[in-house]
């Protein structure tokens, strides 16, 4: 049986630390007891990501079908009696999840993950059900603000990244909705994917290195991602900018996130204020290319076209660099690749929305094949060129 005071470790991660402290011991560094008693600090795990994907899958499986069983009326029971149902189910799910949280050490249990998950879900169900039995329309975006604002409430309680990320989806839904609900505009639009960026990337620095800022940075990043990607649409109206509630409420939180920064890290770094400058650099390019208008006629492209087009791409190109760089010193990689994976969906998009109707098939794929290996050719280097700095300054 493993002592609990034992800290878990891949077996790649002992094989790692194992090289390490025979070299220290060859160098006199440590002795053989103490390199023993390094190595007695840790017990081998072998991490199962296709239990802790099964387990995800069931919390979430389970929790939709709560929430559609509350859409479907459950009409043959009387609404008390189904509010009191759901509410005692959301109940016993997040009793079990803390206290199964109790009897399991583990930080990063899955089970524990996977109930407190499953116990978010449940709070949304709680808030249709009692919003249909106050006879108030279900399909409403304050509902989804409710959910959103419950789901953070319980995370940060319990400092539980599955119920992070459930707040996190539900007030992004929210916020979007809200704001196009109210002023349908493409310039809406942007703003609000800015701001979610702005709270994002400002919300994971107040984080520092936990794995809540690892959450909060790639919503961040998805929000400039997609405010820049709506921006650059051939021939997209941007429509009038209408100040919508959610909108406002976005832009003054992700302001005073931004401005809590520095106050709250004494050392801002340089990268620190890079991730700041992010979300207000989106919203101000983005609003320029819409504002841009080179025309809609596609049986033909012009200079201003081109031109339109070359700056769109060199801006996303900007973006999607800067934010692969953040991910790699950040050692967050679904950052990285979010950034690749909208690079590529941009570019694809981009050359058959705007050079389709000039050029052939064939020698559009080829074009794009050129560009691709070339972006990937540059990536490489410079990636290789970063960690020759790192490893230099260290």
């Amino acid at each position: 049986m493993t002592s609990p005071d034992l800290r878990p470790a891949t077996p790649a991660q002992l094989a790692w630390l194992g090289r390490e402290v025979a070299a220290w011991r060859d160098d006199g560094l440590v002795s053989d007891d103490q390199a023993a008693a390094v190595l007695g600090r840790y017990h081998a795990v072998r991490r199962l990501d296709l239990s802790r994907l099964a387990l995800g899958l069931g919390a979430v499986f389970i929790g939709v079908g709560v929430i559609w069983l509350v859409a479907a009326n459950l009409e043959l029971l009387p609404p008390v009696a189904r509010f009191g149902a759901v509410v005692a189910f959301w109940v016993a799910v997040t009793g079990g999840a803390e206290l199964l949280a109790r009897r399991v050490r583990s930080r990063r249990s899955p089970v524990v993950g996977a109930a407190r998950g499953l116990a978010a879900l449940a709070y949304g169900a709680v808030v249709f059900q009692a919003a249909q039995s106050l006879q108030v329309p279900a399909y409403e975006p304050r509902l989804v603000g409710v959910w959103a604002a419950g789901c953070l409430l319980y995370a940060y309680a319990v400092r539980g990244v599955a119920p992070l990320v459930v707040g996190v989806v539900t007030g992004i839904v929210w916020v979007s909705w809200s704001t196009l609900e109210s002023a349908p505009s493409a310039v809406v639009g942007v703003l609000t994917a800015a701001a979610v960026a702005g709270i994002g990337l400002a919300a994971s620095r107040l984080h520092g290195q936990s794995s809540f800022a690892t959450v909060w940075r790639q919503a961040g990043t998805l929000g400039a991602l997609v405010a820049l990607f709506v921006a650059a649409v051939p021939g997209l109206a941007p429509g009038d900018l209408e100040l919508a509630p959610a909108l406002v409420v976005g832009g003054l939180l992700a302001l005073g996130l931004s401005a809590a920064v520095p106050l709250r890290r004494e050392h801002a770094s340089a990268l620190d204020l890079v991730e700041l400058v992010v979300a207000p650099a989106v919203a101000l390019v983005g609003w320029l290319l819409l504002l841009w208008d080179p025309g809609t006629d596609i049986t033909a492209v012009g200079p201003e076209e081109w031109l339109h087009a070359g700056a769109s791409v060199a801006a996303y190109v900007l973006l999607a660099a800067a934010l692969a760089v953040l991910g790699v010193l950040r050692d967050d990689g679904r950052v990285t690749w979010l950034a690749v994976a909208a690079l590529a969906v941009f570019t694809t998009f981009q050359a058959f929305a705007v050079f389709a109707p000039i050029v052939t098939g064939a020698v559009l794929f080829l074009a794009l094949g050129a560009v691709f290996a070339a972006t990937g050719w540059l990536a490489d280097r410079g990636r290789r060129q970063m960690l020759q700095v790192l490893e230099g300054e260290q």
